[in-house]
Protein backbone atom coordinates (compact mmCIF):
# COMPACT_ATOMS: atom_id res chain seq x y z
CA UNK A 1 0.00 0.00 0.00
CA UNK A 2 2.93 2.65 -0.97
CA UNK A 3 1.92 5.26 -2.69
CA UNK A 4 2.93 5.67 -6.69
CA UNK A 5 4.18 9.29 -6.87
CA UNK A 6 2.57 12.71 -6.56
CA UNK A 7 0.05 12.44 -9.38
CA UNK A 8 -1.02 8.95 -8.60
CA UNK A 9 -1.92 10.41 -4.88
CA UNK A 10 -3.48 13.60 -6.47
CA UNK A 11 -5.68 11.24 -8.32
CA UNK A 12 -6.97 8.96 -5.73
CA UNK A 13 -9.30 12.00 -4.85
CA UNK A 14 -9.85 13.32 -8.11
CA UNK A 15 -13.76 13.39 -9.08
CA UNK A 16 -13.40 11.39 -11.85
CA UNK A 17 -15.77 10.92 -14.95
CA UNK A 18 -17.26 7.69 -16.13
CA UNK A 19 -17.63 5.54 -19.06
CA UNK A 20 -20.88 6.36 -19.99
CA UNK A 21 -22.28 2.89 -18.85
CA UNK A 22 -25.20 3.17 -16.30
CA UNK A 23 -25.29 5.59 -13.70
CA UNK A 24 -28.55 5.38 -11.97
CA UNK A 25 -27.94 7.37 -9.02
CA UNK A 26 -30.58 5.49 -7.06
CA UNK A 27 -28.71 2.44 -6.84
CA UNK A 28 -26.21 1.80 -4.31
CA UNK A 29 -23.94 -0.07 -6.57
CA UNK A 30 -23.80 2.56 -9.14
CA UNK A 31 -23.45 5.15 -6.32
CA UNK A 32 -20.64 2.99 -4.96
CA UNK A 33 -18.71 2.59 -8.27
CA UNK A 34 -18.63 6.61 -8.93
CA UNK A 35 -16.95 6.88 -5.50
CA UNK A 36 -14.59 3.94 -6.31
CA UNK A 37 -13.34 6.32 -9.23
CA UNK A 38 -13.05 8.96 -7.12
CA UNK A 39 -11.34 7.43 -3.61
CA UNK A 40 -9.43 4.34 -5.04
CA UNK A 41 -8.93 2.97 -8.52
CA UNK A 42 -5.56 4.73 -8.59
CA UNK A 43 -4.18 2.30 -6.09
CA UNK A 44 -6.52 -0.72 -6.56
CA UNK A 45 -6.66 -0.33 -10.50
CA UNK A 46 -10.51 0.07 -12.66
CA UNK A 47 -10.28 -3.95 -12.72
CA UNK A 48 -10.04 -4.18 -8.98
CA UNK A 49 -6.72 -5.53 -9.50
CA UNK A 50 -3.85 -3.49 -7.18
CA UNK A 51 -0.70 -3.34 -8.06
CA UNK A 52 1.46 -6.07 -8.06
CA UNK A 53 3.94 -5.97 -4.78
CA UNK A 54 2.45 -2.50 -3.95
CA UNK A 55 -1.53 -2.07 -3.57
CA UNK A 56 -3.18 -5.92 -3.04
CA UNK A 57 -6.01 -6.69 -5.10
CA UNK A 58 -10.05 -6.70 -4.19
CA UNK A 59 -10.92 -8.77 -7.65
CA UNK A 60 -11.56 -12.55 -5.95
CA UNK A 61 -9.51 -11.06 -2.73
CA UNK A 62 -9.80 -13.91 0.33
CA UNK A 63 -8.49 -11.17 2.61
CA UNK A 64 -11.78 -8.84 1.25
CA UNK A 65 -14.54 -12.00 1.33
CA UNK A 66 -13.51 -13.36 4.47
CA UNK A 67 -14.54 -10.63 6.84
CA UNK A 68 -17.28 -7.73 5.57
CA UNK A 69 -16.75 -6.35 8.85
CA UNK A 70 -13.27 -6.31 8.85
CA UNK A 71 -13.61 -4.43 5.21
CA UNK A 72 -15.96 -1.19 6.74
CA UNK A 73 -13.33 -1.20 9.79
CA UNK A 74 -10.61 -0.56 7.85
CA UNK A 75 -12.48 2.50 5.45
CA UNK A 76 -13.60 4.01 8.77
CA UNK A 77 -10.48 3.98 10.61
CA UNK A 78 -7.36 2.54 8.14
CA UNK A 79 -5.58 -0.50 7.66
CA UNK A 80 -1.65 -0.61 8.60
CA UNK A 81 0.95 -3.04 8.99
CA UNK A 82 1.46 -6.71 7.01
CA UNK A 83 -1.89 -8.40 5.48
CA UNK A 84 -1.86 -11.59 2.92
CA UNK A 85 -4.04 -11.32 -0.27
CA UNK A 86 -4.36 -14.36 -2.28
CA UNK A 87 -1.07 -16.05 -0.76
CA UNK A 88 1.23 -12.84 -1.24
CA UNK A 89 2.38 -10.53 1.95
CA UNK A 90 1.82 -6.62 1.37
CA UNK A 91 2.81 -3.75 3.75
CA UNK A 92 1.81 -0.46 3.82
CA UNK A 93 -0.54 1.81 5.12
CA UNK A 94 -4.09 2.94 3.79
CA UNK A 95 -5.78 5.94 5.50
CA UNK A 96 -9.02 5.78 7.11
CA UNK A 97 -11.90 7.43 3.79
CA UNK A 98 -13.62 10.50 5.17
CA UNK A 99 -17.07 9.27 3.88
CA UNK A 100 -20.37 9.02 5.58
CA UNK A 101 -22.13 5.91 6.55
CA UNK A 102 -24.03 5.18 3.53
CA UNK A 103 -21.12 6.29 1.00
CA UNK A 104 -19.12 3.58 2.82
CA UNK A 105 -21.65 1.21 2.29
CA UNK A 106 -22.47 2.04 -1.32
CA UNK A 107 -18.19 1.92 -2.24
CA UNK A 108 -18.38 -1.12 -0.25
CA UNK A 109 -21.51 -2.50 -2.23
CA UNK A 110 -19.63 -2.32 -5.73
CA UNK A 111 -16.27 -3.80 -4.12
CA UNK A 112 -18.09 -6.59 -2.87
CA UNK A 113 -20.21 -7.38 -5.96
CA UNK A 114 -17.51 -6.71 -8.57
CA UNK A 115 -14.88 -8.58 -10.35
CA UNK A 116 -15.69 -12.04 -9.23
CA UNK A 117 -17.08 -10.96 -5.94
CA UNK A 118 -20.50 -12.03 -4.83
CA UNK A 119 -21.05 -10.94 -1.15
CA UNK A 120 -24.37 -9.20 -1.95
CA UNK A 121 -25.08 -5.26 -0.14
CA UNK A 122 -23.76 -3.74 2.81
CA UNK A 123 -26.04 -1.17 4.59
CA UNK A 124 -25.37 2.09 6.01
CA UNK A 125 -26.81 0.61 9.01
CA UNK A 126 -23.58 -2.00 9.45
CA UNK A 127 -21.60 0.72 8.54
CA UNK A 128 -22.36 2.54 11.45
CA UNK A 129 -22.53 -0.25 14.23
CA UNK A 130 -19.00 -1.30 13.61
CA UNK A 131 -17.70 2.96 13.35
CA UNK A 132 -18.96 2.89 16.71
CA UNK A 133 -15.93 0.37 17.42
CA UNK A 134 -13.37 1.93 15.52
CA UNK A 135 -10.87 5.11 16.73
CA UNK A 136 -13.32 7.36 14.97
CA UNK A 137 -16.77 6.27 16.60
CA UNK A 138 -18.86 8.92 14.38
CA UNK A 139 -18.63 10.55 11.29
CA UNK A 140 -18.30 13.67 13.07
CA UNK A 141 -15.05 12.57 14.72
CA UNK A 142 -13.42 11.08 12.01
CA UNK A 143 -14.02 15.05 9.87
CA UNK A 144 -12.63 16.54 13.01
CA UNK A 145 -9.60 15.48 12.70
CA UNK A 146 -9.06 16.25 9.26
CA UNK A 147 -9.76 20.32 10.05
CA UNK A 148 -7.45 23.18 8.39
CA UNK A 149 -4.11 23.16 10.68
CA UNK A 150 -3.52 26.60 11.99
CA UNK A 151 -1.50 28.89 9.26
CA UNK A 152 2.20 28.59 10.22
CA UNK A 153 4.71 31.58 11.17
CA UNK A 154 5.24 34.18 8.06
CA UNK A 155 8.88 34.11 6.85
CA UNK A 156 11.06 37.40 8.14
CA UNK A 157 10.03 40.44 6.63
CA UNK A 158 6.81 38.67 4.92
CA UNK A 159 3.35 38.64 5.99
CA UNK A 160 0.73 35.70 5.63
CA UNK A 161 -2.89 35.38 5.81
CA UNK A 162 -5.15 32.38 4.70
CA UNK A 163 -6.83 33.68 1.66
CA UNK A 164 -9.61 31.62 1.37
CA UNK A 165 -10.78 27.74 1.95
CA UNK A 166 -11.52 25.59 -1.10
CA UNK A 167 -14.67 23.58 -2.05
CA UNK A 168 -12.31 21.63 -4.20
CA UNK A 169 -8.78 19.83 -4.21
CA UNK A 170 -7.16 22.26 -6.33
CA UNK A 171 -4.25 20.95 -8.35
CA UNK A 172 -3.15 24.66 -9.93
CA UNK A 173 -3.15 27.91 -9.74
CA UNK A 174 -3.12 30.41 -12.42
CA UNK A 175 -3.61 34.31 -12.96
CA UNK A 176 -2.88 36.94 -15.82
CA UNK A 177 -0.60 38.46 -13.39
CA UNK A 178 -2.17 41.72 -12.15
CA UNK A 179 -2.99 40.31 -8.48
CA UNK A 180 -7.01 40.82 -8.96
CA UNK A 181 -7.67 37.02 -9.40
CA UNK A 182 -6.69 33.56 -9.57
CA UNK A 183 -7.53 31.04 -11.60
CA UNK A 184 -8.02 27.12 -9.39
CA UNK A 185 -7.99 24.20 -11.67
CA UNK A 186 -9.45 20.99 -10.03
CA UNK A 187 -8.58 17.32 -11.11
CA UNK A 188 -11.93 16.59 -13.26
CA UNK A 189 -11.49 19.91 -15.31
CA UNK A 190 -13.40 22.53 -13.54
CA UNK A 191 -12.03 25.57 -12.93
CA UNK A 192 -12.83 28.25 -9.91
CA UNK A 193 -12.09 32.00 -10.16
CA UNK A 194 -11.25 34.02 -6.53
CA UNK A 195 -11.35 37.32 -6.41
CA UNK A 196 -7.97 37.94 -4.41
CA UNK A 197 -9.26 41.14 -2.53
CA UNK A 198 -12.60 39.68 -0.83
CA UNK A 199 -11.80 35.48 -0.81
CA UNK A 200 -14.50 34.98 -3.03
CA UNK A 201 -14.91 31.67 -4.71
CA UNK A 202 -16.91 31.10 -7.80
CA UNK A 203 -17.59 27.93 -10.51
CA UNK A 204 -15.85 30.04 -14.08
CA UNK A 205 -15.28 26.92 -16.58
CA UNK A 206 -17.26 24.04 -15.59
CA UNK A 207 -15.54 20.48 -17.00
CA UNK A 208 -18.87 18.68 -18.49
CA UNK A 209 -19.38 21.52 -20.77
CA UNK A 210 -16.47 21.00 -22.41
CA UNK A 211 -15.14 17.59 -21.67
CA UNK A 212 -18.19 15.14 -21.50
CA UNK A 213 -18.56 14.53 -25.35
CA UNK A 214 -14.51 13.63 -25.76
CA UNK A 215 -15.28 11.57 -22.79
CA UNK A 216 -18.58 9.61 -24.02
CA UNK A 217 -16.26 8.96 -27.11
CA UNK A 218 -13.53 7.17 -25.67
CA UNK A 219 -14.31 6.41 -22.44
CA UNK A 220 -12.03 6.48 -20.04
CA UNK A 221 -10.96 8.14 -16.89
CA UNK A 222 -9.53 11.64 -16.63
CA UNK A 223 -6.90 12.98 -14.83
CA UNK A 224 -6.22 16.75 -15.02
CA UNK A 225 -3.41 18.63 -13.93
CA UNK A 226 -2.14 21.35 -15.92
CA UNK A 227 -3.15 24.73 -16.65
CA UNK A 228 -2.15 28.01 -17.54
CA UNK A 229 -2.87 31.76 -19.17
CA UNK A 230 -1.44 33.93 -21.94
CA UNK A 231 -0.50 37.10 -22.60
CA UNK A 232 -3.80 37.46 -24.40
CA UNK A 233 -5.38 36.05 -21.41
CA UNK A 234 -6.36 33.09 -22.69
CA UNK A 235 -6.75 30.11 -20.34
CA UNK A 236 -5.27 26.39 -21.02
CA UNK A 237 -6.34 23.36 -19.78
CA UNK A 238 -4.05 20.29 -20.33
CA UNK A 239 -6.55 16.65 -19.97
CA UNK A 240 -5.52 13.22 -20.20
CA UNK A 241 -7.87 10.35 -21.14
CA UNK A 242 -7.67 6.76 -21.45
CA UNK A 243 -9.38 5.35 -24.37
CA UNK A 244 -10.74 1.75 -23.40
CA UNK A 245 -12.29 1.55 -26.33
CA UNK A 246 -9.85 0.13 -28.43
CA UNK A 247 -6.88 -2.06 -27.53
CA UNK A 248 -3.85 -1.44 -26.44
CA UNK A 249 -5.62 1.10 -24.31
CA UNK A 250 -4.64 4.60 -25.52
CA UNK A 251 -3.40 8.01 -23.40
CA UNK A 252 -5.01 10.97 -25.18
CA UNK A 253 -4.09 14.45 -24.21
CA UNK A 254 -5.99 17.44 -25.18
CA UNK A 255 -4.52 20.78 -24.36
CA UNK A 256 -7.73 23.01 -24.25
CA UNK A 257 -7.22 27.15 -24.87
CA UNK A 258 -10.41 29.35 -24.45
CA UNK A 259 -12.20 31.26 -27.43
CA UNK A 260 -14.23 34.47 -25.65
CA UNK A 261 -14.93 35.79 -22.65
CA UNK A 262 -17.48 36.70 -19.62
CA UNK A 263 -18.80 40.09 -19.12
CA UNK A 264 -16.56 40.10 -16.40
CA UNK A 265 -13.30 39.68 -18.59
CA UNK A 266 -12.70 36.00 -17.56
CA UNK A 267 -11.71 33.48 -20.02
CA UNK A 268 -14.27 30.65 -21.12
CA UNK A 269 -15.26 28.88 -23.83
CA UNK A 270 -12.80 25.91 -24.30
CA UNK A 271 -11.72 24.22 -27.40
CA UNK A 272 -9.11 21.61 -28.10
CA UNK A 273 -6.11 23.39 -28.88
CA UNK A 274 -3.84 20.35 -29.49
CA UNK A 275 -4.24 16.42 -29.13
CA UNK A 276 -1.66 13.78 -29.80
CA UNK A 277 -1.73 9.59 -27.79
CA UNK A 278 0.44 7.25 -26.87
CA UNK A 279 0.27 3.82 -24.87
CA UNK A 280 -1.82 4.16 -21.76
CA UNK A 281 -1.03 2.10 -18.38
CA UNK A 282 -3.93 1.04 -15.98
CA UNK A 283 -1.17 1.52 -12.95
CA UNK A 284 0.79 4.19 -13.75
CA UNK A 285 -1.49 7.77 -15.33
CA UNK A 286 1.49 10.56 -14.83
CA UNK A 287 0.75 11.83 -17.93
CA UNK A 288 0.47 15.27 -19.43
CA UNK A 289 1.33 17.72 -16.12
CA UNK A 290 2.53 21.30 -15.89
CA UNK A 291 1.98 23.90 -19.14
CA UNK A 292 3.25 27.16 -19.00
CA UNK A 293 4.84 29.69 -20.94
CA UNK A 294 8.80 30.09 -21.54
CA UNK A 295 10.37 33.41 -22.20
CA UNK A 296 10.95 32.59 -25.43
CA UNK A 297 7.41 32.44 -26.29
CA UNK A 298 6.73 29.18 -26.96
CA UNK A 299 4.33 26.85 -24.57
CA UNK A 300 6.23 23.60 -22.85
CA UNK A 301 4.15 20.58 -21.24
CA UNK A 302 5.66 17.89 -18.51
CA UNK A 303 4.65 14.98 -19.88
CA UNK A 304 5.14 12.41 -17.38
CA UNK A 305 6.37 8.53 -17.44
CA UNK A 306 3.88 5.73 -18.48
CA UNK A 307 5.68 3.54 -16.35
CA UNK A 308 7.74 3.47 -12.43
CA UNK A 309 10.76 2.23 -14.24
CA UNK A 310 10.02 1.20 -17.55
CA UNK A 311 8.50 -2.50 -16.44
CA UNK A 312 6.33 -4.08 -18.04
CA UNK A 313 2.52 -3.99 -17.58
CA UNK A 314 1.48 -7.46 -17.53
CA UNK A 315 -2.11 -6.65 -18.57
CA UNK A 316 -2.58 -7.81 -22.01
CA UNK A 317 -4.98 -5.11 -22.32
CA UNK A 318 -2.45 -2.29 -22.31
CA UNK A 319 1.06 -1.59 -23.97
CA UNK A 320 3.95 -4.48 -23.10
CA UNK A 321 6.49 -2.18 -22.89
CA UNK A 322 7.81 0.83 -21.10
CA UNK A 323 8.45 4.54 -22.62
CA UNK A 324 7.54 5.58 -25.65
CA UNK A 325 9.55 8.50 -27.81
CA UNK A 326 7.11 11.23 -26.18
CA UNK A 327 6.40 9.90 -22.54
CA UNK A 328 8.77 11.04 -19.42
CA UNK A 329 10.19 14.34 -21.60
CA UNK A 330 9.20 18.14 -21.96
CA UNK A 331 7.48 18.86 -25.26
CA UNK A 332 7.42 22.48 -27.03
CA UNK A 333 4.82 23.83 -29.01
CA UNK A 334 4.66 26.73 -30.31
CA UNK A 335 1.03 28.92 -29.73
CA UNK A 336 0.91 31.10 -33.28
CA UNK A 337 0.08 27.45 -34.83
CA UNK A 338 -3.73 25.86 -34.74
CA UNK A 339 -2.71 22.97 -34.20
CA UNK A 340 0.96 23.35 -32.89
CA UNK A 341 3.46 21.30 -34.17
CA UNK A 342 5.14 19.36 -31.27
CA UNK A 343 9.06 19.00 -30.56
CA UNK A 344 10.83 17.25 -27.71
CA UNK A 345 12.46 19.55 -26.17
CA UNK A 346 14.51 16.82 -23.24
CA UNK A 347 14.11 13.80 -22.08
CA UNK A 348 14.45 11.13 -19.44
CA UNK A 349 12.65 13.29 -17.10
CA UNK A 350 10.21 10.99 -15.33
CA UNK A 351 7.51 12.96 -13.67
CA UNK A 352 8.12 17.03 -13.41
CA UNK A 353 5.02 18.25 -11.82
CA UNK A 354 6.40 22.18 -11.93
CA UNK A 355 8.93 24.12 -13.96
CA UNK A 356 10.22 27.72 -13.91
CA UNK A 357 12.43 30.06 -15.83
CA UNK A 358 15.32 32.62 -14.23
CA UNK A 359 15.93 36.05 -15.29
CA UNK A 360 18.82 34.67 -17.57
CA UNK A 361 16.33 32.13 -19.35
CA UNK A 362 17.32 29.02 -17.49
CA UNK A 363 14.95 26.59 -16.98
CA UNK A 364 14.43 24.56 -13.84
CA UNK A 365 12.00 21.77 -13.14
CA UNK A 366 11.29 19.51 -10.22
CA UNK A 367 10.91 15.98 -10.87
CA UNK A 368 9.21 13.23 -9.02
CA UNK A 369 11.22 9.70 -8.26
CA UNK A 370 10.22 6.16 -8.36
CA UNK A 371 8.81 4.04 -5.76
CA UNK A 372 12.74 2.82 -5.00
CA UNK A 373 13.74 5.33 -2.34
CA UNK A 374 15.93 7.70 -4.77
CA UNK A 375 16.16 11.76 -4.27
CA UNK A 376 13.46 13.64 -5.62
CA UNK A 377 14.88 15.92 -8.34
CA UNK A 378 16.09 19.21 -9.18
CA UNK A 379 16.73 20.16 -12.68
CA UNK A 380 18.43 22.56 -15.17
CA UNK A 381 16.49 21.89 -18.29
CA UNK A 382 18.79 22.62 -21.06
CA UNK A 383 17.32 21.37 -24.74
CA UNK A 384 18.14 18.01 -26.26
CA UNK A 385 19.73 16.97 -22.53
CA UNK A 386 18.97 14.02 -21.29
CA UNK A 387 18.43 13.23 -17.59
CA UNK A 388 18.76 9.86 -17.13
CA UNK A 389 15.06 7.66 -16.09
CA UNK A 390 14.32 5.07 -16.90
CA UNK A 391 18.15 4.25 -16.88
CA UNK A 392 19.39 6.15 -13.43
CA UNK A 393 17.69 7.83 -10.55
CA UNK A 394 19.49 11.13 -9.18
CA UNK A 395 22.91 10.75 -8.63
CA UNK A 396 22.23 6.65 -8.02
CA UNK A 397 25.37 4.28 -10.45
CA UNK A 398 23.43 1.57 -8.86
CA UNK A 399 20.25 0.19 -10.43
CA UNK A 400 16.78 0.90 -8.64
CA UNK A 401 15.05 -2.45 -10.08
CA UNK A 402 16.02 -6.02 -11.54
CA UNK A 403 14.56 -4.61 -14.80
CA UNK A 404 16.45 -1.54 -15.14
CA UNK A 405 17.55 -1.42 -18.75
CA UNK A 406 20.84 -0.92 -19.55
CA UNK A 407 21.45 2.82 -21.24
CA UNK A 408 22.10 2.89 -24.97
CA UNK A 409 25.41 2.97 -26.22
CA UNK A 410 27.18 6.40 -25.94
CA UNK A 411 24.14 8.22 -23.97
CA UNK A 412 24.92 11.22 -22.08
CA UNK A 413 23.05 11.96 -18.79
CA UNK A 414 23.13 15.31 -17.15
CA UNK A 415 22.58 14.75 -13.33
CA UNK A 416 20.24 17.00 -10.83
CA UNK A 417 21.42 19.88 -8.93
CA UNK A 418 23.27 19.00 -5.35
CA UNK A 419 21.42 19.78 -2.36
CA UNK A 420 24.02 21.39 -0.11
CA UNK A 421 21.48 22.19 2.54
CA UNK A 422 21.02 22.69 5.49
CA UNK A 423 17.43 21.14 4.69
CA UNK A 424 15.13 19.83 2.55
CA UNK A 425 16.83 16.11 2.50
CA UNK A 426 20.31 17.53 3.24
CA UNK A 427 21.82 15.36 6.49
CA UNK A 428 25.23 16.13 7.04
CA UNK A 429 26.35 15.17 3.09
CA UNK A 430 24.66 16.46 -0.09
CA UNK A 431 21.96 15.01 -1.84
CA UNK A 432 20.51 15.55 -5.43
CA UNK A 433 18.09 17.03 -4.61
CA UNK A 434 15.59 16.23 -1.94
CA UNK A 435 14.03 13.39 0.52
CA UNK A 436 12.87 10.79 -1.04
CA UNK A 437 8.72 10.89 -1.87
CA UNK A 438 9.18 14.40 -0.62
CA UNK A 439 7.20 15.19 -4.03
CA UNK A 440 8.45 18.63 -5.44
CA UNK A 441 5.81 20.65 -7.27
CA UNK A 442 5.19 24.10 -8.30
CA UNK A 443 8.05 26.01 -8.17
CA UNK A 444 8.61 30.16 -8.97
CA UNK A 445 11.63 32.02 -9.26
CA UNK A 446 10.99 35.21 -7.01
CA UNK A 447 10.90 38.93 -8.80
CA UNK A 448 12.57 41.96 -7.95
CA UNK A 449 9.30 42.81 -5.71
CA UNK A 450 10.71 40.42 -2.61
CA UNK A 451 13.41 41.64 -0.03
CA UNK A 452 16.89 41.14 -0.84
CA UNK A 453 17.48 37.54 1.01
CA UNK A 454 14.68 36.10 -1.29
CA UNK A 455 15.31 37.92 -4.46
CA UNK A 456 16.70 35.72 -7.75
CA UNK A 457 15.78 32.44 -5.29
CA UNK A 458 13.19 29.54 -6.16
CA UNK A 459 10.66 28.42 -4.24
CA UNK A 460 8.76 25.29 -4.14
CA UNK A 461 6.37 23.06 -2.75
CA UNK A 462 6.76 19.83 -1.52
CA UNK A 463 3.22 17.64 -1.45
CA UNK A 464 5.09 15.42 1.28
CA UNK A 465 5.51 11.55 1.33
CA UNK A 466 2.74 8.42 1.36
CA UNK A 467 5.51 5.76 1.34
CA UNK A 468 6.27 4.60 4.73
CA UNK A 469 9.43 6.09 5.89
CA UNK A 470 11.66 7.06 9.02
CA UNK A 471 10.09 10.29 8.72
CA UNK A 472 7.64 12.56 7.01
CA UNK A 473 9.23 14.38 4.47
CA UNK A 474 7.57 16.93 3.01
CA UNK A 475 4.39 19.17 3.62
CA UNK A 476 6.42 22.35 3.32
CA UNK A 477 7.82 25.08 0.76
CA UNK A 478 11.37 25.32 0.41
CA UNK A 479 13.59 28.27 -0.34
CA UNK A 480 16.50 27.53 -2.69
CA UNK A 481 19.76 30.10 -3.71
CA UNK A 482 21.99 28.74 -6.60
CA UNK A 483 25.56 29.10 -7.31
CA UNK A 484 27.94 27.59 -9.52
CA UNK A 485 30.70 25.69 -7.91
CA UNK A 486 34.37 25.19 -9.46
CA UNK A 487 33.65 23.30 -12.16
CA UNK A 488 31.08 25.65 -13.13
CA UNK A 489 27.85 23.65 -12.67
CA UNK A 490 24.74 24.35 -9.95
CA UNK A 491 24.69 23.61 -6.61
CA UNK A 492 22.13 25.16 -4.20
CA UNK A 493 21.55 25.75 -0.99
CA UNK A 494 18.51 24.56 0.51
CA UNK A 495 16.42 26.35 3.59
CA UNK A 496 12.77 25.62 5.21
CA UNK A 497 10.92 28.70 4.26
CA UNK A 498 7.34 27.75 5.76
CA UNK A 499 6.07 24.15 7.12
CA UNK A 500 3.83 22.81 8.07
CA UNK A 501 1.50 22.80 5.16
CA UNK A 502 -1.31 20.59 4.56
CA UNK A 503 -0.41 19.13 1.01
CA UNK A 504 1.10 22.23 -0.72
CA UNK A 505 0.70 21.45 -4.41
CA UNK A 506 1.49 24.53 -6.44
CA UNK A 507 2.74 28.03 -6.00
CA UNK A 508 1.75 30.85 -8.14
CA UNK A 509 3.34 34.52 -8.11
CA UNK A 510 0.77 37.53 -9.15
CA UNK A 511 1.09 41.20 -8.81
CA UNK A 512 3.61 42.92 -6.72
CA UNK A 513 5.46 41.02 -3.99
CA UNK A 514 2.85 38.46 -3.76
CA UNK A 515 2.66 34.65 -3.71
CA UNK A 516 0.00 31.86 -3.45
CA UNK A 517 0.37 28.71 -2.47
CA UNK A 518 -2.62 25.89 -2.89
CA UNK A 519 -2.78 23.46 -0.50
CA UNK A 520 -4.33 20.37 -1.85
CA UNK A 521 -5.75 19.25 1.37
CA UNK A 522 -5.14 19.73 5.10
CA UNK A 523 -3.17 16.92 7.21
CA UNK A 524 0.57 18.31 7.76
CA UNK A 525 1.64 14.18 7.79
CA UNK A 526 0.73 11.12 6.23
CA UNK A 527 -0.85 9.48 8.89
CA UNK A 528 -4.59 11.36 8.00
CA UNK A 529 -7.17 11.14 5.49
CA UNK A 530 -6.12 13.86 1.92
CA UNK A 531 -9.67 13.72 0.09
CA UNK A 532 -10.73 16.80 2.36
CA UNK A 533 -9.99 20.26 -0.04
CA UNK A 534 -7.45 22.42 0.85
CA UNK A 535 -7.06 26.48 0.54
CA UNK A 536 -5.17 28.77 -0.69
CA UNK A 537 -2.61 30.77 1.23
CA UNK A 538 -1.52 34.41 0.70
CA UNK A 539 2.12 35.76 1.32
CA UNK A 540 3.18 39.20 0.70
CA UNK A 541 6.05 41.77 1.47
CA UNK A 542 5.08 43.15 4.49
CA UNK A 543 5.84 46.78 3.91
CA UNK A 544 5.91 48.70 1.11
CA UNK A 545 9.32 49.83 1.16
CA UNK A 546 11.00 46.06 1.53
CA UNK A 547 11.52 43.90 4.56
CA UNK A 548 9.95 44.40 7.68
CA UNK A 549 12.37 42.32 9.85
CA UNK A 550 15.62 40.79 8.79
CA UNK A 551 15.36 37.56 6.61
CA UNK A 552 17.35 34.22 7.48
CA UNK A 553 20.35 34.42 5.09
Amino acid sequence: MRYLRLFYCLLSVFPLIGNGQNTDSSAPYNRGKILYLQHCFVCHQLNGQGIPNTYPPLAQSDFLNADKKRSIRILCEGQGGIITVNGKQYEGTMPAMVLRDQEVADVLTYVHNSWGNTNGPILSEEVREVRKTTAYSTFEQLAAVSAYPPIPKAPAGLKIRELVKLPINGVRLASDGKGKSLFVLSGSGDVHRVDIASGLVKPLIVARDYLVKKVGDIGGPVMVTGMTVDKQRRLYTVINQQNNATLPVQNFVTVYRSTSFNPAGDPIDLKPWFTTNYPGNSSYLHAAEHIAFGPDGFVYISNGARTDGNEANGDTNYYQKGETEITACIWRLDPRQTPPTMEVYARGIRNAYGFTWSPKGEMFATENGPDAPAPEELNLIEKGKHYGFPYRFADWTKKAYNHTPEPPAGMEFTLPIPNMGPDGGFMGSSISSFDPHSCPGGIVWLSDDFPEPYRDTMLLTRFGNFIREPRDAGFDILQVRLKKNSTAQYESEVRSFLAPLGRPVDIHQSGKGSLYILEYSRPTTPALSYSMPGRIVEIKVATTGGAGGVPPK
